[in-house]
């Protein structure tokens, strides 16, 4: 059983137990990804699979056999960041920096989210075609995602930046 991590093809563990969290952390050595509550209450540890985001302390490395997986590491390098990362950088979205991996992920993730018409809880017309991503809509769709520094409206303006810079 293999996964591609950051287009890297990887081994599962042996051990079924093991989640994918300390996979990439302790196996791989990746350690954007962070381990904040290690209960999928901060969203800290959030990571995509196949374009998806999901918190990778709830889930098991076993799970994911045959499918990609993209880390904070993933998005961007050095010199050549990711909208988002050169965004978050560029309004402050971060102080202690902790959940700014995690933010990053889940940012790009709810971006395709609203482009594939997917509505939230606060989604007024849920037949809509087109999603406006509002201010209470983003903040909806990042509520998983906690910050204890309140960097929240440096997240909010680098998030709709780099929306606006698509759009264009």
């Amino acid at each position: 059983m293999s996964i591609s991590v950051n287009g890297n093809a990887v081994q599962v563990p042996d051990d079924p137990r093991v989640s994918l969290l300390d996979l990439l952390r302790d196996g791989l050595h990746l350690h954007g990804t962070k381990k904040g509550c290690n209960q999928g209450a901060c969203g800290a540890c959030t990571v995509l699979v196949d374009g998806e985001r999901i918190l990778s302390c709830l889930s098991l490395a076993v799970q994911f056999d045959g499918r990609s997986i993209t880390t904070i590491e993933g998005l961007g390098e050095p010199g050549a960041l990711h909208p988002l990362q050169q965004a978050f950088v560029e309004h402050d979205g971060f102080q202690c920096g902790y959940c700014t991996p995690g933010q990053i992920c889940s940012a790009v993730a709810m971006v395709e989210e609203v482009r594939r018409g997917v509505p939230s809880h606060v989604t007024s017309d849920l037949n809509a075609n087109v999603i406006t991503l509002n201010h209470d809509e983003l903040r909806e769709r990042m509520s998983g995602n906690l910050c204890r520094c309140g960097a929240y409206n440096g997240i909010v303006d680098a998030i709709n930046e780099t929306l606006k810079e698509a759009a264009e």
